[in-house]
């Protein structure tokens, strides 16, 4: 006879309610910095959870508009649960962290994906399409989601955390906002921007710190937006359920923490909001390895995949090369990101010829399991990438057919409620 004796729950160390804005909950934060102190400790081994809101706080909602994209405040985003810190955990050593299960809230069974404007968040292709908001609101069913707005379309998630990393010492979040502070001082009138410097106005820490701290964390704290050697936003659509990642410790419990959880990721998360983010609860375990920096040569995170990915045997793949064939045909000389983006622009043309709008394209292809490699970087000057669509996410038939595709439309997404697109 089963007992609750010995049924001991996993404890939820950090809990958050997805519907309230992130700047009125305890245990986020939205900036990395040393003197943040662990809101919650767990021990070597154990077993625990953590809640944690969409990537912009409850700032997009489940509506028929992209006004909400629009308007996103993006000095906000990033709420991270955490920090967590982990007993033992020393500078130099390695946190292993176990990723033993990542779900959506019960209570929130649905999720979004986003093309930003060009002046406010932009894309991988914010210039060529001079971007302008757009969004898909996607309802899950068990493993599976489909978009009211992309109609035609059903796939298995991969449910990851976007971002998840060590605290950074004073040292290295000194040298991030140097090496950044260089590179934006390069580009001062880009956009969208190239980087993001620590920005006092929208940084906020759930705990009540005294206010020096909170002043200083304001003031100095890096922005969340990218992946750096602690980890951060990477967006690894594979760092999924069953996965193992290998942190590097920088701070005294190494204060982890994590975020913009998805629910489903193409290779690239190219539309900048470009997976089904949601809310939801993530379950960790985490060891250390003493001195496993010095070990391991671990000057960033080391990842092993997780084991549970969707079977989706049968695709349609695009080549993309180092050819600006879709602008103004400029060569490049073994610039893969460029062979990205031709393999990407090759596959939106191709889903606008099945009858697909760009803008759905774009986000689909931004949030259905989508594969990229990297083909080749030895052929100078070309280097050549691959994008591959699985065809059964489809409920017709996209394959290449002598009679071309039939005319149909399939809509459109959600865009903003002035019709510009």
């Amino acid at each position: 006879m089963a007992t609750r004796a010995n049924s001991v729950e996993h404890p939820t160390v950090i809990k958050v309610d997805p519907f309230l804005p992130a700047d009125q909950q305890k245990g986020l934060h939205n900036r990395w910095h040393p003197d943040i102190p662990p809101f919650a400790t767990v021990k070597p081994g154990q077993t625990f959870k953590v809640e944690c809101v969409d990537w912009t706080g409850a700032q997009i909602g489940n509506n028929d508009t992209s006004d909400d994209i629009k308007n996103v405040d993006l000095t906000k985003v990033h709420n991270l649960s955490g920090p967590v810190a982990v007993e033992g955990a020393e500078p130099g050593d390695c946190l292993v962290v176990d990723i033993l299960d990542v779900q959506p809230f019960d209570k929130m069974p649905w999720g979004y994906t986003g093309i930003f404007e060009l002046a406010n968040g932009g894309g991988l292709f914010a210039q060529e399409f001079q971007s302008r908001a757009a969004k898909a609101i996607w309802d899950f069913d068990g493993i599976y989601a489909t978009s009211r707005h992309i109609p035609g379309v059903r796939f298995a998630g991969v449910t990851h955390p976007g971002l998840i990393g060590t605290a950074p010492s004073p040292e290295l979040l000194a040298k991030w906002n140097e090496r950044e502070g260089g590179l934006i001082a390069q580009h001062i009138n880009a956009v969208p921007p190239v980087a993001f410097p620590p920005e006092p106005i929208g940084a906020y820490v759930g705990q009540d710190l005294p206010a020096p701290v909170r002043e200083k964390v304001a003031r100095e704290g890096a922005r969340t937006i990218p992946g750096r050697e602690h980890g951060g936003n990477c967006d690894i659509k594979n760092l999924s359920r069953g996965s193992r990642c290998y942190f590097p410790v920088f701070v005294k419990g190494a204060n982890l923490s994590v975020g913009d959880l998805h629910f489903s990721q193409g290779d690239g998360e190219m539309s900048f909001c470009g997976a089904i983010e949601m809310a939801g609860i993530i379950t960790f375990k985490c060891n250390i390895i003493k001195g496993g920096v010095e070990k391991f040569a671990l000057r960033q995170p080391i990842f092993v995949p997780s084991p549970v990915d969707p079977v989706y045997s049968s695709k349609i793949i695009f080549e993309g090369l180092s050819v600006d064939i879709h602008g103004d045909g400029t060569q490049y000389n073994m610039d893969a990101s460029v062979a990205y983006k031709q393999a990407a622009l090759n596959a939106i043309a191709y889903l606008q010829k099945i009858g697909y709008t760009r803008e759905q394209a774009y986000l689909l292809l931004s949030a259905a399991p989508i594969e990229s490699h990297v083909g080749a970087l030895v052929d100078s000057p070309n280097a050549c990438v691959t994008l591959a669509i699985p065809t059964a996410i489809f409920d017709h038939d996209i394959l290449p057919n002598p009679e071309g595709f039939p005319e149909r439309s399939f809509g459109q997404c959600a865009i903003r409620s002035d019709g510009v697109v």
